[in-house]
This record gives structure tokens, sequence and C-alpha cells, in this order.
């Protein structure tokens, strides 16, 4: 039975190799990104690009919080974000627009 379902799926090979070989390059991706060494080599950089008068302050910060939010998973600043508000829809004419149980009609 085995070799019948290989025989027949067969022509999706390709499809699971390629869905395997994006599976191991985003989990390298993902190793890479989160490495330590590389953050620290991040950060090193962000402070000589202060140090050479490339960043303000205020760039740097923002640049380093954004490195640390990587290692951590965190999302740092961006929670603090105001969500935007959502706009109701326009009231049609003769429509009740309220919540209570309707009028009886007499």
């Amino acid at each position: 039975m085995d070799l019948l379902w290989a025989l027949l799926t067969l022509p999706y090979a390709p499809v699971r190799g390629l869905t395997a070989v994006v599976g191991v390059v985003a989990r390298e991706a993902e190793a890479r990104q989160r490495n330590p060494v590389n953050i620290r080599r991040e950060l090193e950089a962000l402070d000589a690009a202060e140090a050479a008068g490339e960043l303000s302050a205020e760039e740097r910060d923002r640049a380093e919080q954004r490195v640390l939010d990587r290692l951590t998973g965190g999302v740092g600043q961006a929670a603090e974000r105001p969500r935007p508000r959502r706009q109701r829809p326009a009231r049609q004419e003769g429509v009740r627009h309220d919540r209570r149980r309707p009028r009886p009609t007499t």
C-alpha cells in the first residue's frame, strides 16, 4: 500500500521538497537573527555609529530597541501606540439604531 501511495503522489514530490527546503532556510534565518553574538555586533555597530556622529542618540535608542525586541521576542514600545478608532457606518434614514427592543405598535 505504501508503494502504491508513493507512486500516486510522486508528481507532488517537488512541492514537498521545496517546502522542506523553505522550512530549513526559515529556521536558519531565525537562528541567525536571534543569535546573541550577532545581536552584540549590531549593538556595537550602533555605538560606533553614534560615536562617529552618524546617528543621533534618539535614532540609536530606537535602533537599539528594535534589536533588543528581536532578541527578546517582545514588541517594545509598539504596544504603547494607540489603536486606530473604528468608524461607524453611516446611519440610514428611517432605521432605528438603538439596541432596545422595538416598541409595540398600537
